[in-house]
């Protein structure tokens, strides 16, 4: 109750009529058939944002009726619908009044996409080039999709994917990757992250709490697994990939790996470590997780073959269309051993009921097309260009400098010279300059020490290491992007 409905000596707040004219003005001014809802929406609107506060009485229906010069019904309608709502409170006689359950909102759509306002150039990693995406080609199967998609296959899918798509992706995978893909094993899902998560909660439902991750490697791998109940144990990497040793002494019985080009060192696992990793899953009865996550995009040589394609039976792969097509498409892959094969697909189930039909029809008529192996082949182009220049662009202006890891993917590890350093004073000045780049500390796993780069003026804080992302920009782009780093460290 507000001070006005229980203190009967001070006046009620009361609109006039020209302030509720005004406010509901735009309303009445809709076509007829949309009047009623439309008065009502304003009515509830105003309520909701406070321009009419908790405690306001409303003018008569007759009164705001003949204000608005609409039907009395209409009004006395729009009373009694709120009133239902809660939004209003009336008695016999007593008037109609603003009630007091709202609290005044304010709605805005915040916009939380990753973004870098202000800055002239960027070598974060991990994005491709999103005006490569295939519009005319994929505005084509889409048109030819829903021409022919059948009824039936706009209802709930398989929680795996449409078994079309499963089957074109199977093929795929099995003639890029060598993989060897049952499609009755695999599961279409919303990107690597999504299938992270799947096997976290599969790990957790097994009781088993832990699972390891190379260390540097992707920061996101500890939130994606703490989701499901997993804590991840951070596991270091030598020349030849995850070093067997730490692996073995850790007890973890599950273990992420980037094999084919490992993020973010851009090291390719040798093949005597590829063997001794299938060993350790065999002894423990464990469980291998292999992203791909840019396993087509090799530039040297023909890309090594999936390990998942050595022993299916402890191996999960994923792969995504995140560096190939776009992030924003959501859509990716899962091939799960046979023996996990029914908790994942039952938790992707109880997750989403299933990827959206439409996409997965869309992305079967791209493969069986053959517009995705043109898409890839245009990519590596274009990508091997863009190293090829950033390798340049740092021989230029950062003379000495090594660019180490495998010819391949989306991104290089460059070791600037010592006099460069220290690292830390390198990133602040690059930074005030709006250039945006990342330390290869940056993607190193806690472990409860302090960083190197944060123990003063010693031998490790002059290393400057830098993991930069390449796909993004054009050829232009990285020389000017190079060029403005070397210019801050000259001011």
């Amino acid at each position: 109750m507000t001070s006005s409905e229980t203190n009967p000596d001070r006046p009620p707040h009361r609109p006039t009529g020209s302030a509720a004219w005004e406010l509901l003005l735009p309303a009445v001014a809709a076509p007829a058939r949309a009047r009623g809802r439309s008065l009502q929406a304003a009515l509830r609107d105003a309520v909701r944002s406070g321009r009419l506060a908790p405690g306001t009485r409303l003018p008569s229906s007759r009164d705001l009726a003949a204000d608005l010069k609409v039907s009395r019904g209409l009004v006395t309608e729009a009373y009694e619908q709120l009133t239902a709502e809660g939004y209003l409170r009336s008695g016999r006689g007593a008037g109609t009044w603003v009630g007091g359950a709202v609290r005044a909102a304010h709605p805005r759509a915040r916009d939380l996409a990753p973004r870098s306002p202000g800055i002239r150039a960027t070598f974060v990693p991990g994005t491709p080039d999103l005006s490569l995406f295939p519009r005319a080609a994929w505005a084509t199967a889409q048109r030819g999709m829903l021409a022919r998609l059948p009824h039936q296959d706009l209802g709930y899918p398989d929680p795996r994917g449409l078994p079309r798509l499963r089957t074109a992706l199977a093929e795929l995978l099995a003639r890029r990757r060598g993989v060897v893909a049952d499609p009755e094993r695999l599961v279409v899902v919303s990107g690597v992250a999504q299938a992270t998560a799947l096997l976290g909660f599969a790990l957790s439902a097994r009781g088993l709490r832990t699972v390891g991750v190379e260390n540097p490697g992707s920061p996101q791998h500890a939130a994606l697994h703490a989701s499901a109940g997993v804590t991840t144990v951070p596991l270091p990497l030598d020349d030849e990939g995850l070093a067997p040793g730490p692996l073995r002494a850790s007890g973890v019985r599950a273990v992420v790996t980037t094999p084919a080009h490992q993020f973010p060192t851009g090291i390719a696992y040798s093949a005597r470590r590829r063997a001794e990793l299938l060993d350790w899953a065999r002894s423990v009865d464990g469980l291998v997780f292999e992203d791909d996550y840019d396993g087509d995009f090799r530039y040297d040589r023909a890309p090594v073959g999936a390990l998942q394609g050595l022993d299916p039976d402890h191996v999960a792969y994923a792969g995504s269309v995140s560096k190939s097509l776009a992030p924003g498409l959501r859509l990716g892959w899962l091939l799960v051993p046979e023996s996990w094969a029914d908790e994942v697909v039952e938790r992707k189930r109880t997750m989403d009921l299933g990827h959206p039909a439409l996409d997965q029809v869309l992305f079967a008529r791209f493969l069986e097309r053959g517009d995705y192996d043109r898409q890839l082949r245009r990519c590596q182009r274009a990508y091997r260009e863009r190293r090829d220049a950033l390798v340049a662009a740092l021989e230029e202006h950062f003379p000495g400098s090594e660019v180490s890891g495998i010819a391949a993917g989306l991104h290089v590890i460059a070791e600037l010279p010592r006099r460069f350093g220290p690292e830390r004073h390198f990133l602040a000045r690059v930074a005030a300059a709006g250039v945006a780049v990342r330390p290869l500390t940056d993607y190193t796993h806690a472990r409860g020490d302090a960083g190197a780069e944060d123990g003063g003026e010693g031998e490790g804080s002059s290393e400057v290491r830098l993991v930069l992302g390449y796909a993004h920009r054009s050829p232009a782009q990285i020389r000017t992007g190079v060029r403005l780093m070397a210019e801050a460290l000259t001011r």
